[in-house]
């Protein structure tokens, strides 16, 4: 059985669905679906039975027996304006520790999601070395809790048998329930949709002009085949970044996005909100030589045919990725 933790989530929820086009229906799903429109993700997928996070983990901690081949352990808590550090402390770093403490004592696969938010404001680089992890300063509690857990990795020597994913800027379908941490894709086509426009941030940055910060954007079906890497090749290790590798304008994000929708290109740029002054990344590009050195050698989906498959089979049609 393979457990996917957060995997009625974005990510998560696709990740099932990859496991399934490969024949794998054995899969237990622990998330928590709450209020949201979450459970819609589930929907078409297959999968042995769904569990409560809570459930889940007390059933770990009272040393409950499963037969576990692996546990990809994507659930947590991603709102990067989360003002609950405690919270953030619980979901992201303590409940990581439990399941890769349970993992490594019963010789079961672990990949978990890290996170680029790690690398702050990317001034010491974006290399998935482990032993820099201490070294690096996340801008929000959001990317320190899950800089903790690869600190903690690192000390327990726990890289020699796990897997961290540190995901960048990944967009595609079944984000639809992520309300403000949705990608930009997914905010720009509605706002296109709606009033034939989109809105982006004004730079603050004399060295960058208005929507040419750049990000590194990864789309959902190539994060999720370099997160199964890991799966298959069970013997590669360590913390590595999932990214495309070549960082792009949000200038050249929503040109896409208005060709893909056959609209004129409107694009109105607003004022950085004070809050986020401090915390505002300009610049993030993943460097994936290590994955790369690890075998992943699929081509990775170049931005415009991403956010063209992104927008017209499933935004427009307003589809699930199982669907």
């Amino acid at each position: 059985m393979i457990v996917v933790t957060g995997g009625a989530g974005f990510i998560g929820s696709a990740i099932v669905w990859k496991l399934n086009q490969e024949g794998k229906n054995d899969i237990l799903i622990v998330d928590e679906l709450g209020t949201t429109e979450k459970w819609k993700n589930l929907v078409g997928l297959k999968f042995n039975d769904y569990m409560h996070k809570d459930i889940f983990i007390k059933k770990i901690e009272e040393g409950n027996k499963y037969i576990i081949e692996a546990i990809i352990h994507l659930g947590a808590n991603s709102s990067t304006t989360e003002k609950n550090a405690d919270l953030l402390y619980t979901n992201n770093y303590l409940y990581t520790k439990t399941l890769a403490k349970f993992c490594l004592r019963n010789n079961i696969r672990f990949i978990y999601a890290s996170s680029a938010a790690t690398y702050g404001d990317g001034s010491l680089g974006f290399n998935d070395d482990e032993s820099n992890c201490s070294q690096l300063r996340p801008l929000n509690m959001y990317g320190y809790s899950k800089a903790l857990f690869d600190i903690w990795a690192v000390k327990e020597d726990a890289f020699k048998n796990i897997a961290g994913i540190k995901y960048f800027n990944v967009y595609g379908p079944n984000e639809y329930h992520k309300s403000d941490m949705r990608s930009v894709v997914h905010k720009a086509f509605e706002q296109i949709r709606d009033t034939g426009k989109v809105k982006l941030f004004k730079s603050m940055n004399p060295d960058y002009k208005d929507g040419e910060q750049k990000r590194d954007f990864i789309y959902v079906k190539d994060a999720v085949d370099m997160t199964l890497h890991f799966l298959t090749n069970q013997n590669k290790n360590g913390l590595y970044n999932v990214g495309s590798g070549k960082a792009r304008t949000w200038n050249d994000l929503v040109y896409s996005i208005f060709k893909s929708m056959n609209k004129p290109v409107n694009i109105e740029y607003i004022e950085l909100p004070e809050h986020l002054l401090k915390k505002y990344q300009y610049f993030t590009e993943a460097n994936i030589n290590k994955i790369r050195n690890a075998g992943y050698s699929k081509e990775i989906t170049p931005l415009e045919d991403g956010v063209n498959d992104y927008v017209k089979n499933y935004l427009v049609p307003e589809k699930h990725i199982a669907e």
